[in-house]
């Protein structure tokens, strides 16, 4: 019998403890003053500001893409289990290095990626490498420290799915992208 009562009681304070006290069909708060935050394709903060007046901000790929030295390529490509850059690359970085130190604002964040072969930790040691190598270069042609970032993804994000020889020599990279 007081095991009964015991498991009501707990019963019925987790569910007091599970429920909450937002009423889900009230209709929320609505600014009868502020201007339409619905842009052209209907989405919350489309528009150039939201209800607050402040701009929105494009938090996907194609903001980073767009700032960069103009028609030169961002990846560093390398070979298997390797973070030496090879001469085929020295003209993107110089590209790049003198894109970053013609603005003092600009940051170029540098990702190390690896293929899928070898273990997690070694993968991220060596996209590590990979990045630190292509941030020297940068360092070496004059690109202040307080303007680069090294960052290694390892193999967790691959830019081909598969385990062909192409797959993985496209894995194999540095990218360069722009904050």
């Amino acid at each position: 019998m007081i095991k009964r009562i015991t498991l009501a009681f707990t019963v019925a304070a987790l569910m007091a403890g599970c429920s909450s006290g937002v009423k889900l069909d009230d209709v929320p708060v609505e600014d009868k003053n502020a201007t339409s935050t619905m842009g052209a394709n209907g989405g919350a903060n489309a528009g150039n500001t939201g209800q607050s007046g402040v701009a929105g901000v494009d938090l996907g790929q194609s903001a980073r893409d767009a700032a960069g030295p103009v028609g030169v390529a961002r990846i560093v490509y390398f070979d298997y289990d390797s973070y030496v850059i090879k001469p085929e690359f020295q003209s993107l970085i110089e590209a790049h290095s003198r894109f970053v130190k013609a603005g003092a604002n600009r940051k170029v964040m540098i990702e190390g990626h690896t293929d899928d072969r070898g273990g997690r930790e070694y993968n991220l040691a060596l996209g590590q490498k990979r990045a630190e190598a292509v941030r020297r270069s940068l360092g070496l042609l004059g690109v202040p420290e307080n303007q680069m970032e090294a960052v290694s993804f390892g193999k967790e994000k691959p830019a081909v799915q598969g385990s062909s020889d192409d797959a993985r020599a496209q894995n194999r990279r540095a990218e360069l992208s722009y904050r």
